[in-house]
């Protein structure tokens, strides 16, 4: 799709939400897109699938442009009115609905001429009462903060009731959550993922416009963290547009981009117009040529693909409308640079990137980025973290792949891992997350255990063919390990697998990895991994080396993995 002028992005909007048109509810505050489970009620679904799109809506009304104004000051309407049949209700501690507030406070208070102002005196005062009660629930010391700092903003420049000790307080809880660099952390997370681009940094520049007179030393602060941020993010965009999968709410998908058009609404020009331009119409053109929506236009829950057994546990019909903060952008005057500028690529980037805050060290092959992550990780979460953040490496064009289970290697699918089977026994274990780590500019190194009783230390070596991994081993119990490469495209062109000797390969005419094993009783194998465990692609085989390990003995093992283009 062409991505050049403020219409083709408008285009670009009305082509993902107008199939929503038909499917929102006769008062408007409800919008029904499916029918999983998560693990809030179908009124917060709902609530959350109608909030959503505003994230779009809102910049394009600033931006000048027209749509939906109708639908969303009747759900506004009808949603905060405690008598009507879809009225959104009350609270709990920790509740979605606090997460949906945002958007529609960044509505009132970017556009309320929109949404506020054809409000009657009963509608306003229905609507502020419902926002406020996030001042009167416990909320979670994470991203969930700004939320209340945005709903409190919105309050007060409306003349409304508000909280100032809450505004203040979570103001200080988003600066203690800095680690410098231009990087923070995600409350108590240890995680580096994309909650700190699309997040904290994300909503950081929307209170830097919101708030320049009120606070501008604040403000000033939140843009200066997101120069700094900006020349360590851009090395998670291949050439080609593909972001890194890595970490979780991937359903959020075009989501991965936000921050670019958060960097340009703030006004931020560091990097160039013409840069940032090509990095956003690249990534958004790739994820249209994604098998994303279902026949009726609709974003699915997924990746590449539509896909339950990669999501979140809080990934409902409606989350993957998130993404729709990637058009920020539409926020911009006509006069904006953005609007003008031509596309250009990625400027020259280093081949290898110590990202010291994100705990990773970053590699560029050919158009690969490829990803080495120390496995830094909550070590419960919402799920499949360690395989969102604990294998060796991930990359933008092989993806990486989640397990169906935890027995037998093929429902595994233990791409980029290093994973025992215990004799005896038909259960994979892999790396969790690190207990101890080191990340320099040349490797990474990570101790861990799979599973009590064994223990591994793994020194990962970014080279020019791929990347040399080398495991120091002590187990108490007779086992075998398989080191195992990307998980490789299958049913496609020229796709050929194969194993002999200490090598195995798979490949096809766009991927090819190789693993290649010295250490006892190395050989090579071929996993053929389950339907819809990888992320890009339903059908993969992972090429593996496998290792006989012998309790009560130290064993070191060196496995080479060449990856590549074509």
């Amino acid at each position: 799709m062409k991505l050049e002028t403020k219409e083709d992005y408008r285009q670009l909007m009305f082509q993902l939400l107008d199939p929503l048109k038909p499917l929102y509810s006769n008062g408007c505050a409800r919008l029904h897109l499916g029918d999983s489970g998560v693990t809030y009620p179908a009124v917060s679904m709902e609530m959350e699938a109608f909030s959503r799109p505003l994230w779009a809506l809102v910049p394009l009304w600033l931006g000048g442009g027209k749509g939906f104004e109708d639908v969303y000051v009747n759900g506004l309407k009808n949603g905060t009115d405690p008598l009507h049949i879809e009225y959104w209700g009350g609270f709990n501690d920790y509740d979605q609905r606090f997460v949906e507030m945002a958007a529609i406070a960044s509505g009132l208070i970017f556009t309320p001429e929109k949404l506020w102002e054809p409000l009657e005196e009963r509608e306003k005062d229905n609507l502020a009462k419902w926002l406020y009660g996030i001042n009167e629930h416990i909320i979670p010391d994470c991203n969930w903060q700004f939320f209340m700092i945005l709903v409190n903003i919105a309050l007060q420049k409306l003349g409304y009731p508000y909280s100032k000790e809450k505004l203040l307080s979570g103001l200080d809880k988003i600066e203690s959550y800095y680690i410098g660099d231009g990087w923070y952390r995600d409350g108590g997370s240890s995680q580096k993922d994309y909650y700190i681009s699309f997040a904290m940094h994300y909503y950081g520049l929307l209170y830097s416009v919101a708030m320049e007179e009120e606070d501008p030393k604040r403000c000033s602060e939140f843009r200066e963290r997101a120069k700094i941020f900006a020349r360590d993010f851009i090395y998670w965009f291949d050439e080609n547009g593909a972001a890194l999968p890595f970490g979780r709410s991937l359903s959020y998908r075009f989501g991965e981009a936000a921050f670019w058009s958060a960097y340009l609404f703030a006004g931020l020009d560091d990097i160039s117009a013409g840069v940032i331009k090509g990095i956003l119409s690249r990534h958004l053109n790739w994820w249209l040529d994604q098998k994303i929506f279902d026949r009726d236009g609709v974003l699915t829950i997924g990746y590449a693909y539509p896909n339950l057994i990669m999501a979140e546990r809080y990934n409902a019909p409606g989350s993957p409308y998130w993404g729709m903060k990637t058009l920020l952008c539409l926020g911009l005057p006509d006069s904006h640079p953005f609007w003008s500028a031509k596309a250009e690529p990625l400027p020259s980037l280093d081949s290898i990137k110590l990202l010291k805050q994100a705990d990773m060290l970053m590699q560029r092959i050919g158009p690969d980025v490829i990803a080495y992550p120390a496995g830094v990780c909550e070590k419960y979460g919402h799920g499949h973290v360690p395989e969102k953040y604990s294998k060796f490496a991930y990359s933008t064009r092989f993806g990486f792949s989640v397990a169906r289970s935890q027995i037998i290697l093929h429902e595994n699918a233990p791409d980029s891992s290093l994973a025992f089977v215990i004799d005896g026994d038909d259960y994979v274990f892999v790396r969790k997350y690190s207990d101890r780590y080191e990340v320099i500019e040349d490797r990474v190194i990570s101790s861990w255990h799979p599973f009590p009783g064994i223990s591994v230390t793994t020194t990962i070596v970014p080279q020019e063919y791929g990347h040399l991994r080398v495991h120091e081993i002590e187990s108490q119990y007779d086992c075998t390990a398989y080191d195992c490469g990307f998980a490789v495209k299958k049913f496609t062109d020229e796709y050929e697998q194969k194993a002999a000797g200490t090598t195995a390969l798979v490949s096809n005419q766009e991927q090819c990895c190789q693993v290649t094993g010295e250490g006892p009783c190395a050989t090579g194998f071929v996993i053929e991994s389950d339907p819809n465990t990888n992320v890009l692609y339903p059908n993969a085989a992972i090429p593996s080396v496998s290792y006989r390990i012998k309790k009560g003995e130290t064993i070191r093992i060196e496995t080479r993995v060449k990856s590549s283009i074509r």
